[in-house]
């Protein structure tokens, strides 16, 4: 394959890409809204009919108890070849708040090499550079099919939690059998410096009530002499962590995958300016967390626990001289490589009911949890994905991770095959935002890796 050609396919066809985008990106497949649940399947429907436009052999709408996902396949001419999953979702955010937006949410505009509108970084216009992607592949090679067989899987829910999709993996386990699976719906550290995701953060999260007496109680005439539930949360919740920023739950860190030199040192070459991330973060004026660690690497490669919510007894206005019969709080973990939520929950719990002192009931409510998903830099996959993306940008590809979670879990573990991320997004392209953009020029170079990239998997997936 020729780079020249591959580039030559890609610019001549910018204008209709862009213009197929804008067309698919102009209806509001919101799915956490039902009132939108019609939009969602409209969308499935224009995917669908765009597929088998493009040539794709099979296409077919795969429903579930909610929204529907899209499944196609292009079988590679050798059988023998590496088969790969693409994995994406059709399905975007709220819009809201509505007076933040310049332009209208789904009547995508252009403004110079930007396309402006929901959807168009995350996740429709990734996706969506694979299309383009094949078909400079197959005019640069002038073969009639791909050099592995390209199954492409598009859900509908990943905007509202990916509710049905565990279930949708495993009925159509046998279909999807892969040797690797491509996530593009991440994010690179920036234009100038390409980067490709090798991991993503898992999620455990908790609510604990401590009760106390059956009524509030009159602080002259008890306090002092009972326990206070919320005296009992405050010191249940500062024991959590040492003087280190370690979390002190017995066994937390046992099976945390480590990071490795490379990984740290190549952590290391991105242009990190702490000063600036600190005023990202709603001006936070020092950094914080597990001594030994970098901010990177604790945002990425460490897990943490953290309070988000606690209350309890009087919180109106004046004073209410009370020892308060209950106290909530609610607590997160962001799970590393090698955890696991349920044990991390279970773990949390036995160390609630050893830390609440006598006279006082515990009650641990765990709400669900992601697992962490994790592709080692030294694997097939990510190599030849790197050696993709290098001859793309012309300039070194560095490492990063992800602090988010979805259901590429869900992919690794069920289809039993290893990810690789290889994505084009800028975390300035305001996902989930108002004024959601993505640029047009990355989109290209992603199409243009991922051509290289089918060509790179055929020898190394082997």
């Amino acid at each position: 394959m020729q780079v020249n050609d591959v580039v030559a396919y890609i610019q001549a066809g910018r204008d209709r890409f862009v213009a197929d985008l804008k067309e698919w990106l102009t209806i509001p497949s919101i799915s956490a809204d039902p009132a939108h649940a019609g939009d969602v399947r409209r969308s499935a429907g224009w995917l669908a009919d765009y597929l088998r436009g493009q040539g794709f052999p099979t296409v077919e709408i795969w429903e579930t108890p909610g929204l529907p996902a899209v499944y196609a396949e292009w079988p590679a001419e050798d059988p023998d070849a590496p088969a790969v999953v693409v994995y994406g979702h059709h399905d975007v955010q709220p819009v809201e708040p509505l007076d933040e937006w310049d332009t209208a949410p789904f009547e995508p505009v252009e403004d110079g090499d930007r396309l402006i509108g929901r959807g168009t970084s995350d996740d429709k216009g990734q996706i969506f550079f694979h299309m383009l992607a094949l078909r400079a592949g197959l005019a640069a090679s002038g073969r009639n099919a791909p050099p592995v067989t390209i199954k492409l899987l598009v859900e509908g829910e990943e905007e509202s939690g990916s509710a049905h999709f565990a279930e949708l993996l495993r009925t159509h386990r046998d279909r999807l059998d892969c040797d690797a699976v491509v996530i593009s719906d991440t994010t690179m550290w920036d234009a100038d410096v390409p980067s490709m995701c090798t991991g993503m953060r898992g999620l455990a999260v908790a609510e604990v009530t401590l009760r106390g007496p059956s009524v509030d109680l009159h602080s002259g005439s008890f306090g002092g002499a009972v326990p206070n539930p919320l005296h009992a949360m405050a010191e249940l919740l500062a024991a959590l962590h040492d003087a280190d920023g370690r979390v002190t739950l017995p066994g937390f860190y046992d099976d945390v995958v480590p990071l490795t030199d490379e990984e740290r040192e190549l952590f290391a070459r991105l242009p990190f300016d702490e000063d600036d991330w600190l005023r990202s973060a709603g001006g936070s004026r020092v950094a914080y967390g597990e001594k030994g660690y970098t901010t990177l690497e604790r945002i990425w490669a460490r897990p943490t626990a953290e309070i988000n919510g606690m209350w309890g007894g009087h919180t109106g206005p004046g004073a209410k001289t009370i020892v308060p019969r209950d106290a909530h709080a609610k607590v997160s973990f962001r799970l590393a490589a090698g955890q696991d939520p349920r044990k991390v929950q279970m773990a949390f719990e036995a160390w609630v009911a050893e830390h609440t002192p006598p006279g006082v009931e515990a009650e641990v409510r765990a709400a669900g949890g992601v697992r962490p998903c994790f592709s080692p830099i030294d694997s097939a996959g990510v190599k030849a994905a790197r050696r993709a993306m290098e001859r793309a940008f012309g300039t070194q590809v560095l490492f990063t991770r992800e602090g988010g979670s979805g259901p590429e879990a869900d992919l690794a573990d069920i289809l039993e095959a290893p990810l690789v991320f290889v994505a084009v997004g800028l975390n300035g392209d305001r996902i989930h935002a108002p004024n959601e953009k993505v640029e047009i020029p990355l989109l290209l170079k992603g199409a243009e890796a991922a051509a290289y990239l089918w060509e790179e998997f055929a020898t190394a997936l082997r």
